[in-house]
């Protein structure tokens, strides 16, 4: 039986009659409309309150997550348990109205008295479900019951499409009344319904001055048995279950397949129910909270009693409304039938319907109904209510019963419009503002105190087309703005500048066509040309066309002819009618005057002559004396038309325009739309004249997008993460920028606070990167009004995710117009897009996909390419390439885009498409183009929908969550996944194992067996060997190692780089987000550690910050969890942040257990040793910044207990990093001797490693890292050999991100052993990594090379202007302003070429942005690479002090030489940068006049220069010597001389210059001992 009743729950014809009453089901109705039928009945009206209050709280929700399943869930819950409650006491649902819901018994009228006791039965059963009911959601259900009985008519009508039904009569009129008198939880009965009732039964209460009674209780007789009361009255119901059906709760669930019977029924339904029926999608998939437009219509009759009169007339309404609606893609939802008159409930932008200009369409429509409605003569008021915005549209009720409704406060507003403003259109102030139709359509009306609406804002009367159009109402929108620059259009206007000039010069026209979609600043434009177009000699008209001028003949003409005549600011006809007699006086005769009168206004006499002309021979004298008007101004003053939204432009004045721009020299500037349809004739040939230019818009840059948005919050910063936010989500486009604006000032996510001056800011990990993106400099010139210390930034409010916010209903309406002219499979599969996340592979989508084969994907894909609604990339380097590179917003053509050329279109189409399938096969990425596409369509899903999505994601996406084969497909977090359970997919022993091996792995039995064929180790060197004999030895090995890389027939080289950035991007991030919306923070929190430590490993801390504070979220969330494996993730986020805050070197982790002496440790244990030899790592660098003695002994004790956790690991790679760790240490640390052991240990370690896969890697990070020791430790030879090998190792590895930091290092060794032709070759290949990987890091560095080349090297490779750009532009990456030591470098080095130059102002600007990166102190080269040069300015500057004779030059001497000896004493910088702050030191002390210091500093710095071999510091510290101690005075521009001078690095190859000479060009330091001020 069971199965039976699933089957027909399939079934169409069931399907279709849920939505129905029985009445409509099993009605025999006869086929002319309007049709009636007479019946007796008992009426329930049931009305829920609590639910408008509720959708209004989830449609104004701030998150994504908002909810129309919460809300059907709710409502349906509710809804359901009445729906029941009927169908069990034998109603049947007539409607449901929102939250209301009206239910008949219809019988003979003899059984009615028994039928009202079994309803008011039901009733108080109805009742008792709510007592007991806890409210969710805050919700407070409250259910008031009408009772009624009597006559009932039932009335049919429609047109050949839809059907309605209407029941009418008294008993219909009473069971309103009744439920209106009615408190929460009553039952009142109508007068009728207690006369006829069995009074015995019933307890009730009289209410005052009614006849009508509320029902207390039913107080049958003692002998009374309800059961056999009910069975027997159920005898009189003709649908009631029964038999072998009575345990279904509905008759028509059984109904078998009559296609007859479907079709009649079929047209009782809305088309989108009966396509979604059709089409088996689930029920849920048309419940949304949507922005939806209401067009709530009454008509009152002047015969109410009549169902004859008032149903024609019924009939003609809706065969008209029907008509109205079907144009503009609206659709009748209900049509209700109560005391006061009929009401049909209209709504624009159902799911599937939605369409551009919705407001106005719904505007229009109303108008239309009103005036059509208002001339039918039994019609006696017509009311009409029109709201816009957020609604709950969906089905409500229960699964055998349900209908698709619309329920929230726009609904109630509309209605409450209609009922109290009768007679008149009205619409409240949203569907006012977004209806593109002048304001003089509009007239506010006085407010009105509306039940059950607490503010409903100001109300609009829509006077339509009816009034006479004034003149004075077309001026351009906007207002300019003085202070407020029109951003990011500077080439738009200048062109406009480059016609005018040309125009006003030359004889003939000039067209000037600005086309782009509406958002793109189109008015803005024009606004800006109006006022830059004032001038003398030349008169500028601008007028704002809307859609009512399209329809409008000679509309736009009309407008331009009055205000050319100064006709636009007459106050009386009379006045306008004088003006004209003087201004057409000599061109016409006064007998055609009057034909003036209709297109001005005014009052002529008609002369006979004018009243036999036909329409046509008028159009055509007004034309000519119009031309003769222009030709007339024209030669006093050249005319500038402008005209905004020219594509409503109507063809009668593009005619016209033709012909003048023909006949006169006029320039007219317009703004347009594409047009939607093929323009006239005339408006084609205007486009396609050779005087016409046709400017594209296209989106504005970023940062005129950042400047927007700290212009209109009248900030001088937002935080990162905002600007990016709004620079995604606007994708240029200003408009959609003010919306996403407005949104966030709305939800109270916006906070201001006074900017703080970044020295003064303390640096903790929650202003770690609190950079904030700034407005440029041309933007100060605009905000330098504001006063000084006055200035303010923005910020968010805590805890807010910009990323789940949902998008503002604006926006959200644009998305759904463009999902709403997609097929159903488009819309399908955009919307499975979207749960996978913005940017996603075609892979996964197909997963997805319910049902779909790969070609049918293909196709789709190429179509949504096709129509922007996704880009393709054919790799993660692609797709981040183009989203670096932004549209250019600025394209001149000659033609309009509407004007492509039509020929060969349709197979031109066909190829196009097929040569874009046979793209989206190539590529494999696909991203949407708009975010707010992405989020509309998320938003779409129901929430078990959503889940169940989320969850096949997650399955398909963990299997790749590793890292690339080129990396070894471990975790980057190294053994993470055997400390957290984290897999939906169960596995079995095989496939661990298996995934071990493919992981590098050994599995037990493969370990022991291995154990025995060890060789043991050899001594590799003797003891007796010279520290020069095991260089070469080394040196020899990594040569070996390198022949046998490039020429051995194994796989030793991987082929292909590392892809461990692009699974990080398509798998592991999105497989985090999947887990988030699925609730599972566990997996959540495994995923973002995971992308933390990757984005480390990428070298972009900024991004590890952003990821761990979402870590950290989830923290918070589990902190109650004390297992083992979440106190591993809590270890593991602080030993990461700690890594997030220093600038180290990171090293990939290479997991490979040789053979070793004991049982290797378990998986959990090695993860949680990874993480140790990570952390003490860190800890005895960040120790080694301090001095005080317990700090070295803890640093020392750190590098202990790394060695010893790395040997603990028995893994060879950790082994050895420790081993050279340790020697680093005791090298900064001044040890002698142990750090010796160490390296050669190291070394000894790799000699027994195969030379395959990871055993090269790690042959050459020990290259890598012995290279930098060596550098920081001044053996420059050595540093050179090692690091040039290691260069070549990761290059044949294919592995930039280690190939670019050592050719940095390398460039700094070559440069301090002035190897100059070396370097420059090692430069070319710094640049071109930096431009294939678009390392921005590599980049930096290159030009701090530059710099220094300049500086001290006495040549120019870059020019100081590029360096200084390169600054400029990128000084506010994420990856340069998180790597300080890069940046330090970088403004010091520019502080120092303006203090040599003594430009003070320049060298203040830089230094101050240098002195606020001092205080993040990294132990790193790189940072002390970046102080000693933000030293040496410090340095510059107290000479500057000195001869200025500044009251604190000696305090600032005194602290400077302080600050440089506690330089060299730390234990983390090394001695390669001791010859440097030796020199400063000595010149410093030679200013304060402190000979003897002086000869020590500079002699140890000479000693130095020549231990290390640094021959660019000794040859400097010689002319230092010489200079300062010979008694030649140094010339003030010195350096501005030298500078002039400076050679360039093709001329010193091409032999020109020599380069014993450049050696000279060196700074040099300005003293004068005799003079000394102390």
């Amino acid at each position: 039986m069971s199965t039976r009743r699933e089957e027909s729950q399939e079934r169409a014809i069931v399907r279709i009659a849920a939505h129905l009453p029985d009445l409509i089901v099993y009605g025999d109705f006869s086929p002319e409309r309007p049709s009636v039928d007479y019946f007796d009945g008992v009426l329930m009206f049931v009305d829920i309150s609590g639910f408008t209050a509720m959708t209004e709280k989830f449609s104004t929700a701030m998150y994504m997550d908002r909810g129309a399943e919460q809300l059907v869930e709710i409502l349906n819950h509710y809804i359901s348990a009445i729906v029941e409650k009927v169908l069990i006491f034998g109603g049947d649902i007539l409607k449901f109205a929102g939250d209301a819901l009206l239910a008949l018994w219809k019988v003979e009228r003899r059984q009615l008295k028994n039928i009202i006791t079994v309803v008011i039965k039901c009733s108080l059963e109805i009742h008792g479900l709510f007592e007991t009911q806890e409210s969710e959601e805050g919700l407070d259900v409250r259910v008031k019951i009408g009772l009624a009985a009597g006559h009932i008519t039932m009335l049919v009508f429609g047109d050949e499409t839809r059907n309605f039904f209407l029941v009418i009569g008294q008993a219909v009129d009473d069971v309103r009344l009744a439920q209106n008198m009615a408190q929460m939880n009553d039952v009142i009965l109508s007068p009728n319904c207690w006369q006829l009732c069995d009074r015995s039964m019933i307890e009730i209460e009289r209410i005052p001055d009614q006849r009508a009674v509320k029902v207390n209780f039913l107080k049958p007789p003692s002998t009374f048995n309800f059961d056999e009361f009910f069975t027997k009255c159920m005898t009189f119901m003709d649908y009631y279950p029964s038999g072998d059906h009575k345990n279904l709760l509905r008759l028509a669930c059984m109904l078998e397949s009559d296609p007859e019977l479907e079709l009649s029924l079929q047209k009782y339904v809305m088309e989108s129910i009966l396509k979604q029926i059709d089409d088996k999608q689930l029920r849920g998939y048309l419940s949304e909270l949507r922005p939806v437009t209401i067009v709530f219509v009454n008509l009152m009759f002047k015969d109410q009693d009549k169902a004859e009169v008032i149903g024609s007339a019924i009939q003609d309404a809706c065969v008209h409304i029907n008509s109205v609606l079907r144009v503009s893609r609206g659709q009748i939802n209900k049509v209700f039938m109560f005391d006061k008159g009929c009401s049909f409930l209209c709504v624009f932008g159902f799911p599937g319907e939605k369409a551009p200009d919705e407001v106005t369409h719904a505007l229009e429509s109303a108008m239309d109904i009103f005036d059509f409605c208002s001339q039918a003569h039994r019609i006696h008021t017509v009311s009409i209510g029109v709201a816009s915005g957020i609604v709950f549209c969906g089905i409500v009720g229960h699964s055998v019963r349900h209908e698709y409704t619309v329920i929230g406060q726009k609904v109630n507003i509309a209605a409450r419009m209609m009922m109290y403003y009768p007679g008149t259109v009205t619409c409240d102030s949203v569907t006012y503002n977004g209806s593109n139709l002048p304001a003089y359509f509009f007239k506010e009306l006085p407010k009105k105190v509306m039940k059950g609406v607490a503010d409903p804002g100001p109300v609009y009367q829509c006077l339509g087309l009816n009034e006479k159009v004034m003149f004075g109402m077309a001026y351009l929108i906007c207002n300019r703005n003085e202070g407020y620059p029109l951003l990011g259009r500077d080439k738009e206007i200048k062109y406009f500048m480059c016609s005018l000039k040309e125009f006003l010069v030359s004889n003939c026209s000039r067209v000037l066509m600005y086309e782009g979609l509406s958002g793109y600043g189109k008015s803005q434009i024009l606004m800006e040309i109006e006022y830059l177009a004032q001038g003398e000699n030349h008169r500028t008209i601008a007028i704002a066309l809307t859609k009512i001028s399209f329809h409008q003949n000679f509309y736009t003409i009309q407008i331009f002819m009055a205000t050319v005549l100064g006709l636009d600011t007459c106050k009386h006809y009379k006045e306008r009618q004088t003006n004209l007699q003087n201004k057409v006086k000599t061109l016409l005769d006064e007998k055609f005057h009057c034909l003036l009168n209709d297109i001005f206004h005014v009052r002529f006499p008609i002369s006979r002559e004018v009243s036999k002309m036909t329409t046509f021979r008028k159009q055509k004298q007004l034309e000519a004396l119009f031309m003769k008007i222009l030709e007339q101004t024209v030669k006093e003053e050249r005319i500038i038309f402008i005209i905004d939204e020219g594509q409503f432009v109507d063809a009668a004045s593009w005619s016209f325009l033709e012909k003048l721009i023909r006949t006169i020299p006029i320039f007219i500037v317009m703004s347009l739309s594409p047009f939607v349809d093929i323009p006239c004739a005339a408006a084609s040939a205007i486009m396609k004249n050779r005087n016409t230019t046709y400017v594209t818009l296209g989106a504005v840059q970023p940062k005129d997008i950042r400047n927007k948005v700290c212009l209109d919050l009248d900030v001088r910063g937002i935080p990162k993460e905002l600007d990016t936010y709004l620079v995604e989500g606007s994708c240029g486009i200003p408009y959609y920028c003010e919306e996403l604006l407005k949104n966030l000032d709305h939800h109270r996510v916006l906070i201001f606070q006074p900017m703080e001056v970044e020295e003064k800011t303390n640096m903790t990990w929650n202003n770690l990167f609190k950079n904030f993106s700034r407005p440029t400099e041309e933007l100060n010139i605009f905000t330098l009004g504001n006063e000084e210390g006055n200035e303010e930034v923005c910020n968010l409010a805590s805890g807010v995710i910009l990323k789940n916010l949902s998008p503002p209903a604006s926006l959200k309406e644009i998305s759904l117009v463009q999902l709403d002219s997609m097929s159903l499979s488009h819309q399908m599969l955009v919307r499975c897009a979207a749960i996978i996340g913005l940017t996603f592979t075609t892979e996964l989508l197909f997963e997805v996909l319910p049902c779909w084969n790969m070609k049918m994907m293909i196709k789709a894909l190429a179509t949504l390419v096709e129509s922007n609604i996704f880009d393709c990339f054919r790799n993660g380097k692609e797709l981040r390439m183009a989203l670096r590179q932004n549209a250019a917003s600025f394209e001149v053509n000659y033609r309009s885009l509407s004007l492509q050329p039509s020929e060969g279109l349709a197979r031109g189409e066909e190829e196009e498409l097929r040569e874009l399938e046979s793209e989206v096969i190539e590529c494999h990425i696909i991203r949407f183009c708009r975010p707010m596409m992405q989020k509309t369509a998320y938003e779409l899903w129901l929430k078990d929908q959503k889940k169940a999505m989320h969850l096949k994601c997650a399955r398909f996406l963990e299997e790749n969550a590793h890292r690339c084969d080129h990396c070894r497909s471990g975790d980057f977090i190294p053994c993470h996944h055997f400390t957290v359970d984290i897999r939906l997919n169960t596995l079995d022993l095989d496939t661990i194992k298996k995934m071990a091996k493919s992981r590098g792995f050994t599995t037990e039995e493969e370990i022991t067996f291995s154990k025995i064929e060890a060789p043991k180790k050899s001594e590799l060197f003797a003891e007796n060997l010279s520290p020069e004999e095991i260089k070469e030895k080394i040196l020899s090995f990594f040569d070996i190692v390198i022949t046998k890389m490039r020429t051995s027939e194994e796989d030793i080289i991987p082929l292909e780089s590392c892809q461990c950035e692009e699974i990080l991007e398509m798998v592991i991030m999105p497989l985090a987000h999947h887990f988030v919306a699925l609730g599972e923070n566990n997996k959540a929190l495994y995923y973002f550690l995971e992308i933390a430590s990757a984005y480390l490993i990428l070298g972009d801390n900024y991004m590890a910050y952003i990821y761990l504070n979402e870590g950290e979220r989830l923290l918070r969330t589990l902190k109650k969890d004390k297992s083992w494996s979440h106190t591993f993730e809590s270890a593991t986020f602080h030993s990461l942040k700690g890594e997030t805050h220093v600038e180290k070197n990171r090293h990939f982790y290479y997991l490979n257990q040789q053979a070793q002496e004991s049982a290797p440790p378990g998986k959990r244990r090695l993860a949680q040793l990874y993480r140790q030899t990570a952390c003490f790592s860190l800890l005895w660098q960040i120790y080694s910044l301090n001095y005080f003695f317990h700090y070295k002994y803890y640093g020392h004790l750190a590098a202990m207990m790394e060695v010893n956790t790395a040997l603990e690991t028995q893994d060879d790679f950790q082994i050895i990093k420790a081993y050279l760790d340790y020697s680093l240490h005791h090298q900064l640390a001044g040890y002698q001797g142990v750090w010796y052991k160490y390296e050669i240990m190291a070394m000894e370690q790799i000699f027994n490693l195969p030379l395959k896969g990871e055993g090269i890697e790690i042959v050459s990070h020990v290259a890598d890292k012995l290279g930098y020791t060596k550098l920081l430790m001044g053996h420059l030879d050595l540093a050179i050999d090692l690091g040039s090998r290691a260069q070549k190792m990761w290059a044949l590895l294919r592995n930039p991100n280690r190939q670019y930091m050592v050719l940095c290092w390398l460039s700094k060794s070559l440069f301090l052993k002035n190897r100059n032709k070396q370097l420059i070759q090692v430069l070319g290949w710094l640049w071109d990594l930096s431009i294939s990987e678009e390392h921005i890091f590599s980049k930096a560095f290159f030009y701090f090379v530059c710099l220094d080349l300049m500086l001290y090297s006495g040549f120019v490779y870059k020019t100081f202007e590029e360096c200084l750009e390169f600054i400029y532009q990128n000084e506010d990456n994420r990856i340069l302003k998180f790597q300080s030591g890069i940046l330090l470098g970088l403004y010091s080095s520019i502080a120092i070429w303006y203090a040599r130059l003594q430009e003070w102002d320049n060298f203040h600007i830089f230094s101050s942005r240098a002195k606020n990166l001092v205080p993040r102190r990294t132990p790193t080269a790189l940072y002390y690479e970046g102080i000693s040069r933000y030293m040496e300015g410090q340095v510059l500057y107290l000479q500057k002090q000195i001869e200025g004779q500044s009251e604190n030059a000696q305090d600032s001497g005194v602290e400077l030489l302080k600050n440089l000896e506690s330089l060299v004493t730390q234990n983390t910088t090394g001695p390669v940068f001791y010859p440097r702050l030796y020199h400063l030191m000595a010149y410093v002390c030679i200013l304060m006049g402190d000979g003897q210091n002086c000869d020590l500093f500079l002699n140890t710095a000479l000693r130095l220069s020549e231990t290390q071999g640094n021959v660019l510091e000794k040859c400097w510290l010689n002319m230092s010597k010489e200079w300062w101690y010979s008694d030649s005075e140094v010339m003030d521009d010195q350096w501005l001389q030298t500078v002039s001078n400076l050679p360039s690095w093709e001329k010193i190859v091409s032999g020109k210059v020599n380069m014993q000479d450049i050696q000279k060009n060196k700074f040099l330091m300005r003293v004068n001992i005799l003079d000394n001020p102390f």
